[in-house]
């Protein structure tokens, strides 16, 4: 396996500050107030490329005591954050050191946090060292999971033969293969399917109903309102709103607009005051996507008073629905109450990327670059992604020398490894600075786009263009 990658011990001082407010009320629970530990590794301290090894070290270093539970608690939380290198690091630090058992629910975390960390081939070379006495069909179900998440249909589809064999196919199995059916739009695979669940007895609940729900609406308009009338008349089935945002999206897919609004209606009348955000966030995209502008600050100002604070994802949801019906003044006002009420922790370039790339695609470069250089006077520190969409700004409205500078900062940036940079930004910059003759930096930025291959016999350009299809 990869070799995880250490970092510098931190300061315990600076990486020991409680952020109880990211996590759930039954995580803070599980908490105490006596793991010191645990507040260390909160996803609020770490950079998401730190590793957790140093930390833990010098607290067992110090003579400290390790609890299990919360520290396997803390894997859970990395896992919701989708810190899963961390997640992985912490689980192997246990396991090397015995703190967990080698049980096969163990093992399939281990598998699925491999898998998000390293891809499939070292998940298939992990799963094969597995004794077979071990591989159950939590191990096996994980696999398929693997699998499907990476929409490898072929391979989810020889697990799930093995595991009929096995006898290992369980309903949550099922539905893992009908989610990625419906993904990949291999509807009739998914019809047959479901014939074989009939067959064999596998019983559908909720979840199997929400799944060809969803399926329909892509596909069987009316094989989808056959269902939804059927799910509502089954006194066995407990509705959610998630019912009739499935359906408000299907009416939307086949253009049926104003049934798309009926069914929006009803979901709000199923939201109820303990509902958390998603819902809103959700409302707010599908009427943004309806072109019902008064209806998404309508539903902004119910999440308002129905919340007690507006996060950041709420903040984005919203500026980005502005955008898309073409607010940008709205977003604006949006962006700076966001900004009056955000703390230095909490701040999140995620939220003004909406609005570089609002003012990028209205044409209004200057704005976009005001805006950013106006955070960096405030001390802030874009990364990639923000000096990735300024560069796009400027590329679309040829500003090419702002643009091969934005993308330097972009390049500069190495905390931020999960943005994938602008393809077609990326290209533009190696053509312009080809034909401006600063080859070496035309020949850095083409080593970064997708596919690329060096060659002595080809220009930089032409290789990156080629690359991009």
């Amino acid at each position: 396996m990869v070799g995880l990658r250490s970092c510098k011990v931190y300061d315990k001082a600076s990486v020991s500050r409680v952020f109880f407010s990211s996590l759930s009320s039954e995580q803070t629970a599980s908490i105490g107030n006596g793991n010191v530990v645990y507040k260390m590794l909160s996803p609020a301290e770490l950079r998401p490329r730190a590793s957790v090894v140093p930390i833990l070290d010098h607290w067992i270093l110090e003579g400290n005591h390790i609890n299990v539970g919360q520290l396997r608690n803390m894997i859970k939380v990395f896992r919701n954050y989708n810190r899963y290198s961390q997640a992985l690091q912490l689980y192997e630090w246990m396991t090397d050191r015995s703190y967990l058992e080698k049980s096969s629910g163990n093992i399939a975390v281990h598998l699925d946090l491999i898998s998000r960390v390293y891809g499939l081939q070292q998940a298939e070379k992990y799963f094969n060292t597995i004794p077979d006495s071990l591989k159950d069909f939590k191990v096996y179900g994980t696999l398929l999971n693997c699998y499907a998440f990476k929409k490898s249909l072929e391979k989810a589809e020889e697990t799930m033969e093995k595991m009929k064999q096995l006898g290992y196919m369980t309903t949550l199995s099922y539905h893992t293969m009908l989610n990625l059916y419906s993904k990949t739009r291999n509807h009739d695979k998914l019809l047959k399917l479901m014939e074989e669940m009939e067959k064999t007895g596998v019983r559908y609940n909720r979840t199997t109903y929400y799944i060809l729900l969803s399926a329909y609406a892509y596909f069987d308009i009316k094989a989808m309102e056959n269902l939804l009338s059927y799910m509502e008349a089954n006194p066995d089935l407990t509705l959610d709103w998630h019912l009739y945002i499935i359906a408000a999206k299907g009416y939307l897919n086949f253009g049926l607009n104003d049934k798309s609004l009926e069914m929006l209606k009803k979901t709000e009348q199923s939201v109820h005051e303990k509902t958390n955000g998603v819902a809103y966030e959700i409302l707010l995209t599908m009427y943004a996507n309806l072109a019902k502008k008064d209806h998404v600050y309508r539903i902004w100002d119910l999440y308002k008073t129905a919340c007690r604070k507006v996060n950041n994802k709420m903040y984005h949801h919203m500026a980005s629905s502005l955008v898309k019906l073409d607010d940008i003044e709205g977003a604006e006002k949006i962006l700076t109450e966001w900004e009056s009420k955000t703390t230095t922790t909490s701040f999140d370039f995620w939220v003004v990327n909406v609005l570089v790339n609002g003012y990028g695609r209205k044409g209004d470069w200057k704005k976009a670059e005001d805006y950013v250089e106006r955070l960096v006077g405030m001390g802030k520190h874009p990364p990639k992604s923000t000096w990735d969409c300024l560069a796009t700004a400027y590329c679309k409205y040829e500003e090419m020398e702002k643009a091969v500078e934005a993308m330097k900062k972009a390049i500069s940036c190495i905390d931020d490894d999960r943005w994938s940079l602008n393809q077609v930004t990326l290209i533009a910059c190696v053509r312009y600075l080809e034909n401006k003759g600063d080859m070496k930096v035309a020949k850095e930025f083409a080593r970064l786009t997708e596919g690329l291959a060096e060659s002595a016999n080809n220009s930089t350009v032409d290789l990156a263009v080629n690359s991009s299809g």
